[in-house]
């Protein structure tokens, strides 16, 4: 399939169609207090960062999302364990109080319903990676989502990530696996990388399961259970996520 990559810097004018893509993620997905700020910042702040693919005929097909942060700066070296939300913080304190960064993080690669399949997602990453390259970074990390993870909420990350195919070695996750081939390596778990609470009702209205009794729930593109506290009217949603990185 035949693209264009160009960055929401050079092309403003595609801020509505990037909001508008159709894609998959599941509506609670939606409802993380930190990408509510978050994504606005970036789209205003560090559009530079935010890349867009276009098919022959102008729509957009793609976005990727990416934040520059100073891993190295005092208090943090290691890639947290709250892996999405926690790169977000650090890249948005990072710009405001003017601290160099030194790594780039993934935060988002998404593909239109409509061409799923077709091989985008890698070329998304391998513009990530250049690009992050051509701005003099050494390295892109990424709190990665695994894409069948949701089949298997109640399996650790840790034993998920790293299960391997037996004919080549290669990651079991399909997402894992474009990773890898790319060059990237497992490093940690972000086993609180997102954290999204609210009341019983709300999460009824999301995914239209009851949430009434306390315990473990199932959600349907959920990477983990959510804890339903039925009796006290919330739920909680944590879910982990495998921090890749890629050496430029």
């Amino acid at each position: 399939m035949e693209l264009r990559i160009t960055s929401l810097a050079e092309r403003p004018d595609l801020l509505d169609a990037v909001w508008e893509m159709p894609h998959t993620w599941p509506e609670f997905m939606r409802h993380d207090p930190v990408a509510d700020v978050a994504y606005d910042w970036m789209v205003s702040e560090i559009p530079e960062y935010v890349q867009v693919a276009l098919d022959t005929e102008g729509a957009v097909v793609a976005r990727s999302f990416s934040v520059p942060f100073a891993l190295d700066a005092e208090g943090r070296g290691a890639l947290p364990a709250k892996g999405w939300d926690q790169v977000l913080v650090w890249a948005m304190e990072d710009r405001r109080a003017g601290r160099k960064p030194d790594t780039v993080s993934a935060i988002e690669i998404a593909v239109a319903q409509d061409v799923l399949g077709r091989g985008l997602s890698p070329r998304m990453l391998a513009a990530m990676r250049d690009a992050a390259r051509e701005r003099g970074f050494g390295e892109v990390v990424a709190p990665l989502r695994p894409s069948g993870k949701h089949l298997e909420p109640f399996t650790p990350i840790a034993a998920y990530a790293f299960r391997t195919r037996p004919e080549d070695g290669l990651p079991h996750d399909p997402w894992l696996r474009v990773h890898v081939r790319a060059g990237g390596v497992v490093d940690s778990m972000a086993t609180a990388s997102m954290t999204i609470s609210d009341s019983v009702e709300r999460w009824r209205e999301w995914t239209g399961l009851p949430f009434d009794t306390d315990g473990p729930v199932e959600v349907p593109g959920a990477l983990a259970p959510v804890r339903c506290e039925a009796s006290q009217g919330y739920a909680v949603y944590v879910e982990p996520n495998v921090w890749v990185r890629h050496r430029l």
